[in-house]
Order: structure tokens, then sequence, then C-alpha cells
């Protein structure tokens, strides 16, 4: 039986060899949208580096307090700006979700786990600046950190906090078992080995019960992508979370952030619905 390539299941860049035209429209984009919205509460800060920021795009319905929703970028944990992806505010905005774009440090610099502990210092931050429960969405890595979200016990972390501080999560061509990753060349800046890529794989931890997870991925993502995203649905499932798993036909792993640029699509649309589930647990 063959060996599998886990280096070509990995390297989304060279199976997309258009990916520079695609994120070259994601900061154009970005760009625009950020011009068009004077009221955004941009550069906020979180921590004590200059990558722990946030931006905030409300929502362009008034009347009551807007759900909210947080944005986690993709890039492997090593690369990419939070600032690309501002225009993915634009359709929840447009339906009465106030959506926060956050960025963090990246490998090698700090470790998987560093991160892991900056995206719930800035959720935590968000709860205290707003004292609401909120849904996360992320892209690749970030799918990843909306996962490590969700499964956060925030008692633990946080007096002041609710436990299910992040019960929702939508996680696009997410990565829930690094274990995998040990054997790539990436791992020169990841610096995992089994035993910290375990740790940081949300898979292998204890889910409270209750918690949601959408698993989404491009059906013409490598074997390894679709399988992470199967593997932590049915996973959860098990663990008493509430999962499902979709692929998005036709979409790799560049594009298949696409539909959130398209008002009618399913993705917009569900996650609105759960925005606005999280936003009902306020009440």
């Amino acid at each position: 039986m063959p060996t599998m390539d886990l280096e070509a299941e990995y390297n989304n860049r060279a199976r997309v060899p258009e990916h520079p035209e695609i994120l070259a429209k994601l900061d154009r984009d970005a760009a625009a949208y950020r011009a068009a919205c004077p009221q955004a509460e941009l550069g906020q800060s979180y921590g004590p580096s200059e990558r722990q920021v946030i931006d905030i795009f409300p929502a362009k319905l008034g009347g009551a307090k807007a759900p909210l929703a947080l944005f986690i970028h993709g890039g492997y944990w090593r690369t990419n700006h939070w600032s690309s992806y501002s225009h993915v505010a634009a359709h929840l905005n447009a339906r009465g979700i106030d959506v926060a774009i956050v960025g963090y440090d990246l490998c090698p610099q700090v470790t998987i786990a560093a991160i892991i502990d900056q995206l719930r210092a800035a959720c935590l931050f968000l709860w205290r600046k707003r004292k609401q429960r909120m849904m996360v969405y992320g892209h690749s890595a970030g799918g990843h950190l909306t996962a490590c979200m969700v499964a956060t016990d925030w008692k633990k972390l946080a007096a002041d906090a609710p436990a299910d501080l992040v019960p929702t999560g939508y996680a696009i061509s997410g990565l829930f078992d690094l274990t995998p990753l040990v054997h790539v060349s990436m791992n020169q800046e990841l610096r995992l080995d089994e035993a910290q890529a375990r740790q940081v794989s949300p898979l292998f931890w204890k889910i409270p019960p209750g918690r949601v997870l959408d698993a989404v991925v491009g059906g013409t993502e490598s074997g390894q992508f679709r399988w992470q995203s199967r593997v932590v649905a049915d996973g959860w499932r098990k663990g008493k979370a509430e999962t499902r798993y979709e692929e998005i036909a036709g979409a790799n792993h560049f594009t298949v952030i696409g539909p959130l640029s398209d008002p009618n699509s399913a993705m917009v649309t569900r996650l609105v619905e759960l925005a606005k589930q999280t936003a009902a647990m306020n009440l």
C-alpha cells in the first residue's frame, strides 16, 4: 500500500497555482470595504504585540444591540494579515450582525499554543467590552482556532465570563488533528512534536455538551483536508456537540470562502442563523 504524500496533501498553494490572484483580490475587496465603513472601530489592541488587534465592523441595521461574530484568518499560523479579510463582514453587517476581525502573532515567533491563548484573550476582551456571547468563524488555521474557542470552558479562564462564551462556531477548511503536520516541511516553523501536536488539536479535547460546530470544506480540496472536517464533525458529535459537515462543490482551499461575498449564499445565511442563535443566549 503506497504511503500518503502528506507534503502534497497539505501544500494548498501548490495545489492551487492561481492562489496569488485570489489573495490579491482579497486585499482589494477588504480595502474597499474598510473605505466604505467610516464607522468601523479599527486597530483596537487586546494584547501587547502589534498583531494583537481587533477591527470591529458594526451592523448596518439600527435598533437593539446587534449579535456579535468574530472572524479568524488563516495562513497556517505563519502568514496573512487580518486586514485582508475586512470584507467578510459585509453581508453579515447588512443582515444585522456586528463582526470583529482579529489578528494574532505568527509562528515561528510564537507557538500555536500561544496563538490559542491570544485568541482566548481576544474573546475575553470582547466580552468585557460588550458583555455578549459570540459566534466565531474562521478559515484554514482560523478554522482550527474557531474549534479551539468553541471547545474552551471559559469559566476556567475568567470568573467574569460565561462558561459558554463561544457556544457556536463555523470552521471553513479547518485543521483539527495537527499530528500529520509534524511530518511536513512547514513544521520547521510550527515546531511541533507529536505530543505538542496532540495538545493543540481540538479533535482530542473534551467538548462541553451542547456546543455547535459546522465543519465546511471545499469539494476539490485534498483528501486530508476533507478528512479533517469529517473527523471533527463525527468525533465531536459523539461528545454530545451539535455538528454539521458540508462540502462546497467545486471549491478549492482559497475559493471556499467565496460564498462570504455572496449575500444570498447558504454560508452567509447559516452564519447569520448561528450569530442570532448565540445572541438569544444573552437574553
